[in-house]
């Protein structure tokens, strides 16, 4: 049985204790979840996480109640299957996905999942970003998946709905040190049920700063619309990658505002030469570390990250290796 302080690491901690629980047959117990958060213990979409986690693995399970700040997990063997899970709340679908993916790759058979509830939300990777940025990295490590969105769940609203096609994989070692050329950048900005001119002020101030033509700025209105929302997405189409930068509109927020703030993060990224933005860096290191190995550049890692490769290094025989070789360049490895 693992023991983890899960006090500094937030939702992250335990949804990569889970994955890594289901893929090793190792129990833990984890205490003080969330305890810095203004609502500490477990959120609705985490015990979606934790159940979903159960449910492919009859696992055993204490503490998963609402509000709670220990669980202790022990699983049994994974299945592969067709699976629904709804969340019941706006919390993210693709952080559920992202609990279940890696140990839905080592079940002996193909899986379908349904997952509802939000998919495009702050402090979580889109649903965009997981099919196009994501899904074709992973593909390279022999671990396919199809990520389809069939309904937008903004936050608060939620209502969103995301379909997953799993097939069995036995991940190889990943290198991606340079990202080639730029082939391609859009803007595309999502509203539902607001005003049509805040894609329009978004999408204004992406064009400043990236020098974009008019048909590279993409207007979309989500139809049905279940709630109110707006995301930016500031898209980059190399040669190697695809990487995408999200910024949400909120209330009390200028579309300028929002359109300055992701815009300033997708131009840092783009100076900088490397490969991996910092969000999809921190997708990619558990996928890398059930590989055995495997490499690539990044900009500084963040706290997030790292408390998660430690993590990783309790459950696994593999140990990461963070280290800045120039000005503005990472190189995380695993071996």
């Amino acid at each position: 049985m693992i023991e983890i302080d899960g006090a500094h690491g937030g939702g992250q901690l335990l949804r990569t204790a889970l994955s890594l629980s289901l893929c090793t047959g190792t129990p833990f117990r984890m205490s003080g979840i969330r305890a810095g958060r203004s609502k500490p213990g477990l959120m609705r979409q985490h015990l979606t996480a934790v159940e979903a986690a159960a449910k492919i693995s009859d696992a055993t399970v204490t503490g998963a109640v609402p509000g709670s700040m220990q669980i202790s997990f022990r699983p049994q063997a994974i299945r592969g299957g067709d699976y629904q899970f709804a969340i019941g709340t706006a919390g993210s679908t693709t952080l559920v996905l992202q609990t279940l993916l890696p140990a839905l790759w080592h079940a002996a058979s193909p899986s379908t999942l349904r997952l509802e509830g939000g998919t495009h939300n702050p402090l979580a990777p889109p649903a965009d970003f997981l099919t196009h940025a994501f899904a074709p990295l992973v593909a390279r490590m022999d671990a396919p998946v199809t990520i389809a969105l069939e309904q937008h769940g903004f936050y608060p609203a939620g209502g969103g709905a995301i379909t997953v096609e799993v097939a069995s994989a036995k991940l190889k070692s990943f290198s991606l040190m340079e990202r080639g050329a730029l082939r391609r950048t859009v803007a595309r900005a999502l509203i539902s049920a607001i005003p049509s001119g805040v894609a329009e002020r978004e999408l204004k101030v992406a064009a400043r700063y990236f020098h974009l033509a008019e048909d590279a700025l993409e207007h979309r209105s989500i139809r049905p619309a279940v709630g109110p929302g707006n995301a930016l997405m500031i898209i980059f189409e190399f040669e190697e990658l695809t990487e995408i930068f999200t910024g949400f509109g909120e209330r009390g927020v200028s579309a300028e505002q929002v359109a300055e703030r992701v815009c300033r993060e997708a131009k840092t990224y783009l100076e900088s030469k490397v490969a991996i933005g910092p969000y999809l860096a921190d997708q990619l290191l558990l996928p890398m570390a059930l590989a055995g190995g495997g490499e690539f550049t990044t900009l500084t890692p963040t706290n997030h990250a790292r408390t998660n490769a430690a993590l990783i290094e309790k459950f696994l025989p593999i140990e990461f290796d963070l280290r800045e070789d120039r000005e503005n360049r990472w190189v995380v490895s695993v071996s």
